[in-house]
């Protein structure tokens, strides 16, 4: 549920100054999270020169302004109009998708990780579980010839490996820079598959 923000408030008169005064709360949340910060949503107000209150009425709690700036992650497959019938070549092409992902959207996914991570708060956007539905759509030549391979357990077993988890793990607890680190994460997947498929053979 992307947005998460007021939308009876937004949907009542200034429509299109509204919109933009949630734009720019988003925007600011954005920026601060790249630099490292975990910004309440009375300071996201702040840097962006609009009263406490006001930012209320759009985001009632920093959990909201998260989700509002959270990227839409709703696509079921990450291999493009025409993909490739090979396995393996799918599930590279997945991978290096995922990676480009969350290179692009790092400040976010480690944000959300946090917030998952929260007693109590309800599990973001980015919590729920696509990557699995991408990786099993990379999977999914093994089910159309009925190999018998549980390409459901398959995908959860290379998401536990490929994703911001065992990305923050590789570099902020094995210091690793971030090519090395997705070149870890793509090795494991690959393994993984290679393993699944020798076992059939």
């Amino acid at each position: 549920m992307p947005g998460r923000h007021n939308e009876k408030y937004l949907e009542t008169g200034r429509a299109r100054q509204k919109s933009r005064t949630r734009e720019a709360l988003v925007a600011v949340l954005r920026d601060l999270l790249k630099e490292g910060q975990d910004p309440s949503v009375a300071e996201v107000a702040a840097v962006a020169g609009i009263s406490r209150t006001t930012a209320y009425r759009y985001f009632p709690d920093k959990e909201a302004l998260l989700h509002a700036a959270l990227p839409e992650t709703g696509v079921g497959s990450l291999l493009g109009g025409e993909p490739p019938s090979d396995v393996r070549t799918r599930l590279a092409h997945t991978l290096d998708a995922h990676f480009e992902f969350i290179r692009t959207w790092e400040p976010q996914l480690r944000a959300a990780l946090r917030l998952s991570l929260t007693p109590g708060a309800a599990r973001p956007t980015l919590r729920g579980g696509r990557a699995i539905g991408w990786y099993r759509d990379a999977l999914a030549p093994l089910e159309a010839a009925g190999t018998g391979i549980d390409t459901a357990g398959l995908a959860v077993r290379l998401r536990a490996v490929a994703g911001i988890e065992p990305y923050v793990w590789l570099r902020d607890v094995a210091g690793l820079p971030p090519d090395q680190a997705f070149e870890v994460m793509r090795a494991n997947a690959l393994d993984i598959l290679d393993a699944a498929l020798a076992v059939r053979k």
